[in-house]
Parts: C-alpha cells; sequence; structure tokens
C-alpha cells in the first residue's frame, strides 16, 4: 500500500468516526476539512460496509453452530466461545447485535435451589475459616465440596430413580478435584470422593470447605481429614453462599444438561453426568479464568511454579 492511500484511509477512518460520534458534523464538511473528494469517501464506506457485513455473516454462521450445540449459552460465553475455539476476536456488543438480529437467545434458566440439610446430631462442626474467601492463587490451597440429587427416568414409578453426585472444586482453577455418583447419599459417596481426591493430588493439604451435613460432621470424616493434614471449614447454617462457588457449580451443571432434558435410565444418566464434567474441565471456557479451560488454567500454573 503506498503512503498516499495509507493518509487516505487514515482519514476517512477519522471521517467515520466523527460522523457516528457526532451527526451535527456533515459528511461534506468532514471531506472538505480533511481534503479528500466526497465521492471518494462514500466509494471507500461502501467496501467497509461490504465487508463487514461479509464479516458479520460469517460470525453469525458460527454463532449459529454454537447455538445450536449449546442453546444454553448466553452472548457472553458465545463471545468467548468464538474467541477461544475459532479465534474469532470480536466484542460483547457485535455478538449481542448479531443474536438479536437472528433472533438467537439462551433458554430460560431455571434457579437452582439449595441447601443440603444439616446433621441433626453433628459429632464435630467446624468454623466457616473460608469465610466466603473464595479467590486462590494456588493449586491445592482450597478445595470446596458438596453433594447434588439428580433424577431419571420417565413413566411407570419402578422405572425412576436418583442418583446422588459428589463433587470436590479446586477454588484456583474452578477443576473438579474429584467426583463420585451412587444411588445412596450416604458416608461412602462422601468418603469415596474424598480418597480420589487425596490419591490424585499426593501430599495437597487444602482448607477443605463444606456445608453441615451429616458426611462432613461425622466422626468418621474429621479423621479423614486429620489423617490427610488438612484443615476444615463449614458453612454456616441456612447459608448457601458460604459455599457460593459449590453452589454455582451445581447451577451451571444442572442448567446446561439436566434441566428441560430427560435421561430414561441410570446408565443415560451417569453418561450425561460423565460426559458434562468431561466438558466442564476440557472445553468450557470461563472469563474468570481469562478465557482458559479449567483445565488450560491449571496447566497454565503448573508451569508458572516450575
Amino acid at each position: 500500500m503506498n503512503l498516499t492511500k495509507t493518509r487516505n484511509t487514515t482519514k476517512y477512518l477519522a471521517i467515520k468516526e466523527l460522523s457516528d460520534e457526532n451527526k451535527t458534523y456533515s459528511i461534506s464538511a468532514l471531506c472538505e476539512f480533511a481534503g479528500i473528494a466526497r465521492s471518494a469517501y462514500y466509494k471507500w464506506l461502501s467496501h467497509v460496509n461490504s465487508d463487514n457485513d461479509n464479516l458479520n455473516e460469517r460470525i453469525a454462521d458460527t454463532i449459529t453452530k454454537i447455538h445450536d450445540e449449546h442453546p444454553d449459552m448466553g452472548y457472553r460465553r458465545i463471545r468467548d466461545t468464538l474467541a477461544h475455539d475459532y479465534k474469532i476476536a470480536v466484542n460483547d456488543k457485535r455478538v449481542l447485535r448479531i443474536c438479536r438480529k437472528k433472533k438467537i437467545q439462551s433458554y430460560i434458566k431455571h434457579r437452582y435451589n439449595c441447601c443440603t440439610k444439616s446433621a441433626s446430631d453433628p459429632a464435630y462442626v467446624a468454623e466457616n475459616i473460608l469465610n466466603r474467601e473464595f479467590k486462590s492463587d494456588m493449586i491445592n490451597q482450597k478445595w470446596v465440596t458438596d453433594v447434588s440429587e439428580f433424577k431419571y427416568g420417565v413413566g411407570e414409578e419402578d422405572k425412576k430413580g436418583k442418583l446422588y453426585l459428589s463433587v470436590i472444586l479446586d477454588l484456583c482453577d474452578r477443576r473438579p478435584v474429584a467426583f463420585v455418583y451412587s444411588t445412596r447419599n450416604d458416608n461412602l459417596l462422601v468418603f469415596d470422593t474424598f480418597d480420589k481426591a487425596v490419591a490424585a493430588n499426593p501430599g495437597a493439604t487444602p482448607l477443605l470447605h463444606s456445608d453441615r451435613g451429616y458426611q462432613y460432621t461425622s466422626k468418621a470424616f474429621r479423621r479423614r481429614i486429620l489423617a490427610a493434614g488438612m484443615t476444615q471449614s463449614m458453612s454456616r447454617v441456612a447459608r448457601c453462599i458460604d459455599n457460593g462457588p459449590m453452589e454455582g457449580f451445581w447451577g451451571l451443571m444442572k442448567r446446561e444438561m439436566y434441566y428441560g432434558k430427560k435421561n430414561k435410565t441410570k446408565e443415560e444418566l451417569m453418561l450425561a453426568i460423565e460426559k458434562y464434567i468431561d466438558y466442564y474441565t476440557n472445553k468450557r471456557v470461563q472469563r474468570n479464568l481469562g478465557v482458559l479451560t479449567p483445565m488450560e488454567f491449571h496447566e497454565q500454573k503448573l508451569e508458572n511454579v516450575a
């Protein structure tokens, strides 16, 4: 590109910006001030608009594809997915405009209801040491955990049932450290999840925060905590926000893979749970992680430590 053309392009861009921001300036006056022909400006503008229209159509096609695969996504998550998966750099406003034009919107989100019932006669109750300090700069510094219920089956009662999913999340990278599901919401479910997390992270001594469910307040669980060298923290009674990241995880998971979907069998639900946790860990980008997936952020943290 020659120097004259470069200078003219700079002038064209300045004229467009000024005319967009302040309608009191006429195009004729701006062109005269810049020393260029009005016809030349409009010729340049027609090419720019054509290029923008073509780009918007390409972006719209990709947005439609993303929406078809993930109808729960709002425009902000769509923008992050465009940047992360398709290397398309656009801002939120542009994505929102395209979504509105194409009548693309996420389906209605359900509200996730907590809390787990507290133990009626707890053997051990820890203080709320976490105290809603949900940020963590280090892996294996702060873990949160909880159990949630998922139903399956349609039609006759004998074909219906429940699965209980126990998860431990790391607050640094929001990665599921361990998860276990069972048809019984009992001590074994929580203990197996804890043992799995310890085995996957030998030597880790995080603060472990939970609600006051009977599994977490039991003597047997307390012994596991002490043997692992961890510190235990618990939410206050009926204060779900004390375990906000865990409640947030359940809300996301149930909106994105559970509500509005029918899992006819236990096996279908088990597969759906496993697929979602893999998706959440390895494919679902999060803006608070710098538009990275939990696993990408985890690996980045490990590289910085090495």
